[in-house]
């Protein structure tokens, strides 16, 4: 089970400027196929599938807290993508085609399928795939995926940061860029403890230190690079037997941190009249508070 807090991983700037196109581009780190969905349902079900979880625990125990983690980013990737998107249109009577910059934005899906938020899509409107999972059974094959996996996702973001200076954008970019370059080291790791091979050699792939990306360089300094957290207070403890010793890139000693994250408030949208999004007008809410008033007896 996840448990889940209402936060976000990280604080995200609020832009000053709507971004739709540059929003579609982020689709991609959410449902492209190397995405945040494709990261969390891979180790998800790696971990619903795992055998011998008791005699290969520390292996179960990364690839688990590892997907916990994971959520947190699908979340966080969805949330820019609402704030990149949000003031794009205006309220208006409907005859004065209050969504007409819409019908010149890239994805038009942000406006006609959904509220002006975030869809389970890649940068071109292609839903995500459940294909996309890969799940063989087999821990050396599904550990190599994964660290490659986290690579392709690494070198998705490093060209969508190219693509965009919004600062929403960059910011989530850069914080993703550390913590994947986290998870990157930690199946570098896994396979070196259950093969023998030095994967941290390779790393970082593609061959750029985070330090280069504005937005990265800083959590870098907070030492976030180190850090794996089991996102539980009790269990998934032994992820400490894999993720040990030193970092690749910087020699420093990595850390295991129980529990998740201090975290960030998540964003509050307004209401779009012109979407009817929530469609719950003031009056409702007023009659909306009356009624849960009466079922708990006040």
């Amino acid at each position: 089970m996840i448990k889940r807090l209402d936060k976000l991983l990280i604080d995200l700037p609020k832009p000053e400027h709507p971004d739709a196109n540059a929003a579609a581009a982020v689709q991609e780190l959410l449902g492209g196929k190397f995405g945040e969905m494709s990261t969390l349902n891979n180790y998800m079900y790696q971990s619903f599938n795992f055998r011998s979880k008791k005699k290969l625990k520390p292996f179960y125990d990364l690839v688990a807290s590892i997907t916990a983690e994971e959520f947190g980013h699908v979340e966080l990737v969805a949330n820019t993508i609402n704030n990149m998107i949000e003031g794009t249109t205006f309220t208006a009577d409907p005859d004065m085609q209050p969504m007409q910059n819409a019908k010149d934005k890239r994805n038009t899906y942000h406006f006609i399928d959904t509220a002006q938020t975030s869809r389970p899509m890649d940068s071109m409107g292609a839903p995500w795939k459940g294909e996309y999972v890969f799940n063989s059974g087999n821990l050396i094959l599904d550990l190599l995926h994964n660290f490659f996996l986290e690579c392709g996702a690494r070198t998705h973001k490093m060209r969508v940061y190219e693509m965009t200076e919004n600062p929403v954008a960059r910011e989530m970019i850069g914080y993703l860029l550390v913590r994947g370059g986290v998870h990157v080291v930690a199946y570098a790791k896994a396979l070196e403890i259950a093969t023998g091979v030095d994967m941290t050699k390779m790393v970082p792939i593609p061959n750029l230190s985070n330090k280069a990306f504005d937005y990265a360089r800083k959590y870098e300094d907070q030492g976030i690079h180190r850090k794996l957290y089991t996102f539980s207070d009790t269990d998934y403890q032994d992820i400490d037997k894999i993720w040990k010793g030193t970092h690749p890139e910087d020699g420093k000693p990595v850390e295991v941190i129980r529990g998740a994250p201090q975290g960030a408030p998540i964003p509050d949208y307004p209401e779009i009249p012109e979407e009817f999004a929530p469609g719950i007008s003031h009056e409702d809410f007023l009659e909306i508070a009356k009624r849960l008033q009466r079922s708990a007896g006040i």
